[in-house]
This record gives C-alpha cells, sequence and structure tokens, in this order.
C-alpha cells in the first residue's frame, strides 16, 4: 500500500505566489514515484484572488483541497485547520511563498521513513536578506525562550516539517485557544531530525509579518510555555520590600542621630515613579496571563469555515 503525504499550506492573500508555489510542488510531488498526495490549502480569509485560485486547482486537480475561513483567524488557526483537515499517513507544513523548497520533501521523506525519524523539520543557517534588527531581536528570543521555558525551540527554525501521523495526533490534542506552533512542536517531542537550509526569499508577494506583528507573537510564546514572567514579577516586589524595608530604617537612624528629616523632592518624585512603573509592569505581565486565561475559559472555536472543495458551508 502506498504511503500519502498531505501537504498543508496556509495561505493569506498569496494570489502572486499560488500559481508558482503549485508549479513547483506539483512537479517535486511527481518525481517522488510511488507516493501518494494531497494538498491542503487553507485560505486565511484572503481579500484578494486567493480563493479564485484555490477553486481552479481543486477542479483541476484532484489531489488538491482546500479550507476557506469566514475571516481572518491568523496563521496559527491556518495550521490548525490544516492538520485537522489532513487524511495521510504523513503531513507536511509549508508556506505558499517558496521560502519553503518544495524540493526539500524527499529529504524530509527519508528521515522519517529511512532514519527512524518521527518528524522531519528545517531551520534556516542564515538570515540574509532579513533586516539586522529583526535578526537581532528573533536571536534574543530564540535564547530566552529556551531558558525559560520547557520548549525546545531551535533558533532558525521553520514551521515547515513533515510528521508522521502520530506527531500530528499528538499536536491536534493540545486544543488551546491560544496557539504558539513552535512551542507545541518542541513541547511534543518525539524524535526530529533538523535539516539546515540556506534562507530563501519570497517568490512573489509581501510579507505579512511585521516587526510589531513578530513582537506580540513572541510573547504569546513566552505567556504559553513559561510562567518566568510571573516568577520575575514577584522577586521583584520582594526586593523592592527589602530595599524598602533598609530605606525606612536608614531614614529612621538619620533623623534620630541627626534630627535632620529627609528633604529632596525631586529625589522623591524619582521613586514613586520609579515604584509605580514597576507596579505597573507587574500587572501587566499579570494581565497577560490573566486574558489569555478568559480567552481559554470561552470555549470559542479557533476558526471557522465558510466554504471548501466540496461547496459553501
Amino acid at each position: 500500500m502506498k504511503d500519502k503525504i498531505s501537504l498543508v499550506v496556509p495561505c493569506y492573500n498569496e494570489e502572486a505566489a499560488l500559481p508558482l508555489f503549485y508549479q513547483e510542488a506539483d512537479r517535486v510531488t511527481r518525481d517522488m514515484s510511488g507516493i501518494d498526495f494531497e494538498f491542503v490549502f487553507v485560505d486565511d480569509g484572503s481579500r484578494d484572488g486567493t480563493l479564485s485560485i484555490l477553486r481552479e486547482l481543486a477542479e483541476r486537480d484532484k489531489r488538491v483541497r482546500f479550507v476557506s475561513f469566514s475571516r481572518n483567524f491568523g496563521k496559527e488557526a491556518g495550521m490548525l485547520a490544516g492538520l485537522e483537515a489532513a487524511t495521510g499517513d504523513f503531513v507536511a507544513l509549508m508556506d505558499a511563498d517558496l521560502q519553503d523548497p518544495p524540493a526539500l520533501l524527499p529529504a524530509l521523506y527519508k528521515a522519517v521513513t529511512e532514519e527512524g525519524y518521527d518528524c522531519a523539520a528545517t531551520r534556516r543557517v542564515t538570515r540574509q536578506g532579513e533586516p539586522p534588527i529583526r535578526s537581532f531581536f528573533a536571536r534574543c528570543f530564540y535564547k530566552l525562550i529556551n531558558r525559560i521555558s520547557d520548549a525546545d525551540i531551535v533558533d532558525g527554525a521553520r514551521d515547515y516539517r513533515l510528521m508522521r501521523r502520530t506527531v500530528v495526533d499528538a499536536i491536534l490534542s493540545m486544543r488551546e485557544y491560544n496557539r504558539f506552533s513552535k512551542g507545541i512542536f518542541g513541547w511534543v517531542g518525539f524524535k526530529t531530525k533538523w535539516i539546515p537550509f540556506v534562507n530563501v526569499e519570497r517568490v512573489a508577494g509581501e510579507t505579512k509579518w511585521s516587526f510589531w506583528k513578530l513582537f506580540l507573537y513572541s510573547l504569546e510564546g513566552i505567556v504559553a510555555f513559561s510562567t518566568a514572567p510571573l516568577a520575575i514579577a514577584s522577586i521583584l516586589g520582594f526586593l523592592l520590600c527589602v530595599i524598602a524595608f533598609v530605606f525606612i530604617v536608614l531614614v529612621v537612624i538619620k533623623t534620630l542621630a541627626f534630627g535632620d528629616p529627609v528633604g529632596g523632592w525631586p529625589s522623591m518624585m524619582c521613586i514613586i515613579l520609579f515604584l509605580g512603573g514597576i507596579q505597573l509592569f507587574c500587572m501587566g505581565i499579570l494581565g497577560q496571563y490573566l486574558a489569555k486565561t478568559y480567552l481559554e475559559t470561552k470555549h470559542r472555536p479557533v476558526y471557522l469555515v465558510r466554504e471548501t472543495e466540496e461547496g459553501v458551508k
């Protein structure tokens, strides 16, 4: 019986890139003889002609399936929907902009079928073409998240990976609303082979990830997989209490010994503003965890489907 590989491809406004991606992926998959393929495209509420192209591809190629959301829910929701829709023995996640080269699929498949790995994942060995400031903060994030969490996230890791069905089922068993897939991939474990490759520029279109969106995404990962910020807030509170107690003792001693009350309006204002800032910072940390808990307790669906290759829902 032939192995079946599902290619899960989240898409958001990829009208320019989709035909080029399909052409390249079709070429690579047809060269991998003896394997059945299905393409599972997820239209994440695109506002361009992405959905029209997916309809045409589904009519032309019976291997093509698609899921179209009622609105934009984000890439995390797109990956989850694709994994849930995939029916293959193996599932590959990849982007539609060809920054995840389909040419690596044979190497990924070999790793999980011949070398005994449960998952084969890719990582960029260079960040050529990426703004230096973004590269710097990305490296800092990977170092930080690996220090403060149990999730093993490799620097330069892409979402592009090929997984056995057991790994996919483990990922789908994690039903949280606030999803950070890079952390989920590391948290579930399993034996993973990392395949390095040189960074590839987008084949067409523009990136959807601004610096601000990446920053918010990194905060999502920290809150989702670490309680270290809460510990930091507690430690800061304790240290400030100790410092305040020491200063109280010094003020009392100085007043009793020299009869000189403490003066200095500027210094007092600096201390008040500093303590106020620390308090707001710690409240912000608590607020982030409380907000995530609030969203989880609502039990809202991660995404809503409007249309598939079978028609409008």
